[in-house]
């Protein structure tokens, strides 16, 4: 049997676009341009197919992660801060500010919990410490609930609400703790999955030198509690059981994935985000896609989205 083929969703590419996510009610998908400063949204028809033309949101910095709100409009991560949209492209209300030193660091990953609360990690632009927190937004604050990470990413949740994932893409590490939302606390923190590092003078084209299969980048959970992690530089997903055994490798149509969700009226059909952000001439003219979105048909559905509850 012919595995289902990627269908690009977008033909105009994006700097690099990340968080998407399904909105079951108006059967669009959502994602953000990070360098592009910009939010973006599409109409989705026979699950893999655009209708009409991207609308794009521009905000003020760069958005690292959004989510939907019950009752209308997004949550979203900017570099200052967490804010509200109420209505497509209308004002952005300050719901937290931003708890660190904003020239050195901004908001990336993130995503609602089962229960309403909206989290967000931090990445450390330098890159050269771990100082990227996971933040959970309550009231008009922000609790720190993990730290030690590099550049935040891959957060997800296992369909029982009760194990959470996070991702530190500059150390190639998974990492998974027990969650208990009634304490609102975690524990039994563990390595979940650790990516071999990249090797020393890689670059992308050059096959002569030791293969690289990229770091865990943005993550998604299905219906089944499979772990689906996207390998920036990696060409692929890789599909990890609850346990952390890798169960499948789906390649992917550009070199830098970033993050998978589930969508469509069934939920099986398997968005990705990509970049094209800083990624040579030469791989941007053999995959001049990269930076658009994708989607593909799959066996078994994911989890619909969490909305943020105000």
């Amino acid at each position: 049997m012919t595995a289902p083929a990627w269908q690009a969703l977008t033909t105009q590419p994006d700097g690099l676009s990340e968080s998407p996510f399904w909105h079951p009610h108006e059967q669009r998908l959502y994602w953000v341009d990070i360098p592009g400063r910009r939010l973006a949204r599409v109409k989705v028809q026979h699950f893999t197919e655009a209708l009409g033309e991207v609308e794009y949101w521009p905000v003020p910095e760069e958005p690292g992660c959004m989510a939907p709100v019950v009752g209308g409009g997004v949550i979203v991560a900017l570099r200052d801060g967490i804010y509200r949209g109420r209505t497509w492209g209308g004002p952005l209300e300050l719901l937290a500010a931003a708890p660190y030193d904003t020239t050195r660091l901004r908001f990336n990953d993130g995503k609602c919990d089962a229960q309403g609360h909206f989290w967000a990690g931090t990445m450390y632009e330098p890159r050269d410490q771990a100082e990227g927190v996971l933040y959970r937004l309550q009231g008009p604050s922000l609790q720190a609930m993990a730290g030690q990470c590099t550049v935040a990413n891959g957060l997800a949740w296992s369909p029982d609400g009760k194990t959470l994932y996070w991702s530190d893409t500059g150390s190639h590490r998974i990492r998974a703790w027990d969650w208990d939302a009634t304490t609102s606390t975690l524990s039994g923190e563990r390595v979940f999955h650790q990516a071999a590092l990249k090797p020393p003078g890689w670059s992308w084209g050059n096959t002569s030198g030791p293969p690289y299969g990229g770091r865990p980048d943005g993550a998604t959970v299905d219906a089944q509690g499979n772990y689906y992690s996207a390998m920036y530089e990696g060409r692929r997903i890789v599909k990890f059981s609850p346990q952390g055994e890798v169960l499948t490798v789906i390649e992917t149509p550009v070199q830098c994935t970033t993050m998978p969700c589930f969508g469509g009226e069934d939920l099986q059909t398997l968005f990705i985000t990509t970049s094209r952000n800083g990624r040579s001439e030469a791989e941007l003219a053999a995959m001049p896609l990269s930076g658009c979105v994708f989607a593909r048909r799959v066996d078994v559905p994911g989890l619909p989205v969490n909305f943020y509850q105000p």
